[in-house]
């Protein structure tokens, strides 16, 4: 590969989309299109209504690859996390609305390294440190190349190995119209609102083409999450059971092989209800401001965190997110914990019966309105229901955003912290 590719992002889905395009733009049958914009889904739902005419799908293309600019009304952030909310998103390159399953879907066309400077500002902050934004820009680079790079419509593989045992993962979205959606749930893409000062396209420039590769030459899976609580989670105990030899286990600290089994429940117990040292154990204001956006910061309880719940709110939840009926929930008991102390198997038990289920992510989605914040957590039965003990948010596996933070500050070079969190992937340029 010589040049950059470019990225279809998927920004929203409504029956009717509002924008304005700022500069001049065109698209089919319009030399000229500018200003405020409406398209709407056509009787019978086969069809973009715009203008009054009907297609299948419709780009409006700007003139100005450095000017012009349009803006989607009522974005949605947050999909099914407690932060959800609307905002108005302004963007850089194509806008293309397409008809698909009975809805519209807005799809931003992007040079792959614009877009690079969008997701760094919008999962970073323009004050983190330099090394930070270059190891972030290094693994959201070799993430999207990693998706544009494989099938499409990947869905989300579900496996039942026992009865009464129900294994889930949640992996690639089934995004088959665009390579990448805008949230959360890949990695958060916000608009050029969020790319204030120069810090981040530059950080994106110094790393231009950069991906790591494994020993093979194969770009690496580069997840990353918010804060690993002290120990990086393997691949294995998240999605499916192929080791990825990068994402091993490591303590988040300057002795990275330093931690107990916490695989064994009376490790993992100790490890979670102690505060051990982890360069992700803090909370500074300002360093969790270069990792958090406001709404990230509406709780600061992220390496240690409690939840308590009473027997009627945690068997409505259980019974409501799995679709069941357990009755009243008895008990929660860890099966089976990964490397980070992460439950990869829960077994709930109710009176009128009792299920396992895993892996990490359906086992938050079970115990929360939205996403419980990890599943490395204690039980304690308490007289009105559970008490959770909790550490780190996420999944654990690959960069902490906290812990890389931390590391930015004191001085680590952006080489040092992809190797902490990716131990074994090379830096290659790819373009």
């Amino acid at each position: 590969m010589t040049s950059q590719p470019t990225v279809a992002v998927g920004i929203l889905s409504a029956k009717e989309i509002h924008f304005t395009l700022t500069g001049i733009f065109s698209t089919p049958g319009e030399a000229v299109v500018t200003g405020p914009q409406t398209v709407r889904l056509s009787e019978g739902r086969m069809g973009v209504e715009w203008n009054g005419k009907i297609s299948h799908d419709i780009e409006f293309v700007p003139t100005s690859a450095d000017g012009d600019t349009f803006e989607l009304e009522g974005v949605t952030i947050g999909v099914n996390f407690h932060w959800e909310r609307k905002e108005n998103q302004r963007f850089h390159g194509s806008l293309r609305i397409v008809c698909h399953d009975g809805t519209l879907t807005a799809i931003n066309i992007i040079p792959a390294e614009d877009y690079l400077v969008s997701v760094i500002s919008s999962e970073m902050s323009a004050t983190s440190s330099a090394a930070l934004l270059r190891a972030h820009a290094v693994i959201s680079r070799s993430w999207f190349m990693a998706r544009i790079n494989s099938p499409r419509a990947l869905k989300a593989p579900v496996a039942k190995k026992a009865s009464g045992e129900v294994i889930r993962w949640w992996d690639h979205e089934d995004h088959d119209i665009f390579d990448v959606c805008a949230d959360d749930h890949c990695q958060r893409y916000q608009g050029i609102g969020r790319a204030t000062g120069t810090a981040a396209a530059s950080a994106v420039a110094d790393t231009r083409g950069m991906v790591l590769t494994d020993a093979d030459g194969k770009l690496c899976d580069t997840r990353f999450s918010k804060c690993c609580g002290g120990v990086f989670e393997r691949f294995e105990s998240c999605w499916d059971d192929e080791p990825h030899p990068y994402l091993v286990p490591r303590r988040d600290w300057t002795d990275p092989m330093d931690f107990p089994d916490l695989s064994v429940e009376e490790n993992a117990v100790a490890w979670i209800e102690g505060v051990p040292e982890a360069f992700c154990n803090t909370r500074s204001e300002r360093i969790l401001g270069q990792v958090l956006n406001s709404y990230d910061r509406e709780q600061l309880d992220f390496y240690r965190w409690e939840e308590h719940y009473t027997t009627a709110r945690i068997s409505h939840l259980v019974n409501t997110r799995l679709g069941t009926d357990l009755g009243d929930i008895t008990g929660l008991i860890p099966i089976e914990r990964g490397t980070s102390g992460r439950i990869v198997r829960l077994r709930i038990t109710g009176t009128k019966g009792e299920v396992t289920i895993g892996k990490e992510l359906m086992i938050r989605r079970a115990l929360s309105e939205s996403h419980l914040r990890s599943s490395a957590f204690t039980v304690r039965k308490t007289e009105d229901g559970f008490t959770l003990r909790g550490a780190g948010w996420g999944h654990g596996v690959g960069l902490c955003q906290i812990g890389a933070a931390v590391m930015g500050e004191r001085g680590y070079a952006y080489e040092e912290i992809l190797s902490r969190y990716y131990p074994g992937a090379r830096l290659t340029r790819l373009y």
